[in-house]
């Protein structure tokens, strides 16, 4: 037992490796792999708990940004509830890969099975609960591998699916070519080598197929352009506390706004056809407020393009709202669009008054945000005639496949991320959250345009290429001429479908394995003689 949740605990690092900023990609599938063997022929409870370990190990230090301000309770109650779907996948992989006799004729079954459990779990964890959190997925450790091409046909979960996939090839592979492992008395049978060939051969053909399949799909055709401009204005301070000064955080992206425009006058620049601010540019109504109304309009005017504010508007009634405003120069807001998706624990907390006995941090959130209820596709006149349809996904919004899909089915022809990352300092979430926005890029076949207040920014090509790097806390400009596109990708056209059907097949691939344990139980109650193995 001590070998396999060794074998757990280095599966969960693993995958923590291959995520932003340590970048090892190709550690996922090994990660996946490892947990796959560790659970081999044990019971479902012992799989829980390998899961558990797994997901500790993965969970702990990849979130770990989330506790750099509030403390380690709301950190460690974060990642053990994301590492409890991954304890549940453990279960699923237990009951899947039992050692049974009953169970041997789907071993080659076993590492397609094992890639559906992951696809399953965790779009459980990125619907539950409040709306979930479909933060460090296996695609989103993969946006710098061949992998991440999978996107443009199945989405993030196709991606995922494909990386376990992998990762069951070789715990397959693994199985069929090293001695069994060591087990105590009365365990099983180890699996067949036979069986556990073919399935990594399986599994690898089909993994080979789905990268062949990807690669097919041609690229978005470009049907024009437009000329993009990204301010990061930056903050006084790092921190809960960043906008402590909202008055200057707001000044500071007028005053880089300012020096955009004059390097636009300069000739350095093109003159864009829509600037973007960060979310929480402006944290005092504009729209309440005339001096932050004045700063902005000033601000728009002088650099003469539309300008996409992030701000934080009073109410509805009691609430706040998370918004992004269009400006026109000289005509004031044009459109508006209202966060869809409001983070739990973040900008509203749910149970306020039973949460408070574990924490007090919980008033941090004086007022909770209210949810819109509009797609937001913002849409302006480009110098070369044609119309740029800018998506708005507001920070944590761009991990929510559905979110970020509905603006491009609502005709988006680049997508847009605007985001605050000054409450989590010099961390990981900003490199991780702009390797979505990577992601988001292939899957919908769109140039993504990433804008954090206090980086890290980019302006994203539909291969998911960076450009135009910036670094953390510092005020920077991002400009360029950016493609844009109204095709629709396979995995955009195909939507939730893809985990829908993973969904269904997993069921019914669990429901035959516990008919198969309850055959086997039966029978070793007939037959006193059997010996009875760990399951």
């Amino acid at each position: 037992m001590i070998a396999r949740l060794a074998c757990a605990l280095a599966a969960g690092l693993l995958v923590w490796a291959a995520m932003p900023s340590r970048d090892l990609w190709f550690l996922a599938p090994v990660g996946v792999a490892l947990l796959a063997l560790a659970c081999v022929g044990v019971r479902v409870r012992t799989g829980f708990l390998l899961g558990l370990v797994a997901g500790e190990a993965m969970f702990l230090p990849t979130l770990s940004w989330s506790g750099i301000y509030v403390g380690p309770l709301p950190w460690a109650a974060l990642a053990t509830l994301e590492a409890l779907y991954v304890a549940a996948l453990g279960a699923v992989l237990a009951l899947l890969q039992g050692g049974n006799r009953a169970l041997e004729g789907t071993s080659r079954l076993r590492p397609v099975a094992g890639a559906l459990a992951w696809v399953v779990a965790e779009y459980a964890r990125s619907t539950t609960p409040f709306g979930g959190f479909p933060w460090a997925r296996l695609s989103f450790s993969q946006a710098d591998g061949s992998l991440a091409r999978v996107a443009v046909l199945l989405g993030a979960p196709g991606v995922t699916f494909v990386v376990a996939l992998v990762g069951g090839a070789l715990a397959a592979a693994l199985a069929a070519g090293l001695p069994r492992l060591a087990r105590r008395r009365g365990e099983g049978p180890a699996p067949r080598r036979r069986p556990a060939s073919l399935a990594a051969a399986s599994a690898a053909a089909s993994a080979a197929l789905l990268l062949g399949a990807a690669a097919s799909v041609p690229a978005p055709t470009v049907t024009g352009t437009a000329d993009v401009m990204a301010i990061q204005g930056d903050v006084p301070q790092m921190g809960l506390d960043f906008n402590a000064q909202r008055r200057a955080v707001l000044d500071n992206h007028a005053r880089v706004t300012g020096e955009a425009a004059a390097q636009v006058a300069a000739g350095t620049y093109r003159r864009p056809d829509l600037v973007l601010w960060p979310e929480n540019a402006s944290d005092i109504d504009p729209l309440r407020n005339a001096d932050a109304a004045a700063v902005i309009a000033s601000a728009v005017a002088t650099v003469g393009a539309p300008t996409v504010v992030g701000a934080v508007l009073d109410g509805p009634g009691d609430f706040v709202s998370n918004a992004s405003l269009l400006y026109a120069p000289g005509g004031g807001v044009t459109q508006r669009y209202v966060k869809r998706r409001p983070a739990p624990f973040a900008e509203y907390i749910p149970y306020r008054s039973f949460f408070r006995n574990f924490s007090d941090k919980v008033d941090l959130v004086v007022r909770d945000f209210a949810a819109g209820d509009t797609v937001g596709v913002f849409e302006v006149p480009t110098s070369s005639g044609g119309t740029l349809a800018a998506s708005i996904n507001i920070c944590f919004e761009v991990a929510f496949d559905d979110l970020v899909r509905d603006g491009v089915a609502h005709g988006a022809n680049v997508i847009t991320v605007q985001t605050n990352n000054a409450t989590f300092g010099l961390t990981d979430e900003s490199v991780q959250q702009l390797a979505i926005s990577r992601l988001r890029a292939i899957e919908h076949g769109r140039t993504v345009v990433h804008i954090s207040n206090v980086g890290v920014s980019g302006i994203i090509t539909p291969d998911g290429v960076v450009h135009q790097r910036t670094a953390h806390f510092a005020p920077a400009i991002m400009s360029g001429t950016v493609p844009m596109s109204t095709d629709l990708t396979p995995a955009t056209r195909l939507g939730p479908w893809p985990e829908r059907v993973a969904a269904v097949l997993l069921s019914a691939l669990v429901v035959a394995a516990g008919a198969g344990r309850r055959r086997a139980r039966a029978s070793l109650g007939r037959d006193p003689q059997t010996p009875r193995g760990v399951r």
